[in-house]
């Protein structure tokens, strides 16, 4: 069997962000039965209903994260905490992939949320507000475990590199979990 194809999505721009730092530490705990794979999304346009539509051609940038989002089995989203709340730029990536209405490529893919945060709370607030879109995106969306990394800095060495053996079991944990709700919902849409 094939393994699954998934989008890693991370909501921060930063070159080396924790939130990067962690999507290559959890890319590489993954199980064979998955093939993650980044999708970059800092060069979206800011999304404008009046860019695509009625004789107008969406932005190229859109175009190419649609193109790379929709033969995808699964998402994974990485988030910082900006405000409480969730960055600007996984925010207008989900509203730019979710248009035009009723072609949205996010629709039925499962997905996990990671939130990592220097700070002790984990980017719960962000956490949460990316799951409430994910109900109006019909995207399946993975409840245990949950993914709260607080504290992030100090459970990275200077290479960048997990140092904490409790996180990298935790994050094991996790992308297992994930691996088998993937295949739970691939059955479900067969």
């Amino acid at each position: 069997m094939l393994p699954k194809k998934i989008a890693v999505i991370i909501g921060s721009l930063r070159k080396d962000s924790l939130n990067r730092l962690f999507a290559h530490e959890v890319m590489a705990l993954a199980p064979p039965s998955l093939s993650l794979e980044i999708v970059e999304i800092g060069g979206l346009d800011l999304f404008n209903e009046d860019l695509e539509g009625h004789g107008v051609i969406a932005p190229p940038a859109w175009t190419r994260m649609r193109e790379r989002i929709a033969p995808m089995d699964g998402v994974l989203f990485f988030t910082p905490e900006y405000n409480r709340s969730v960055p600007g730029v996984l925010k207008n990536a989900l509203d730019v992939g979710s248009r035009p209405y009723g072609a949205s490529v996010w629709a039925h893919k499962p997905a996990a949320i990671v939130s990592v945060s220097p700070g002790a709370a984990g980017g719960f607030g962000a956490n949460h507000h990316v799951r409430q879109s994910m109900v109006f995106l019909d995207m399946p969306l993975l409840q245990q475990p949950e993914a709260y990394i607080g504290g992030a800095g100090k459970l990275l060495g200077e290479d960048g590199r997990l140092n904490n053996d409790g996180t990298r079991q935790f994050l094991k944990r996790f992308i297992d979990a994930f691996a088998a709700w993937v295949d739970t919902n691939a059955a479900r849409a067969a």
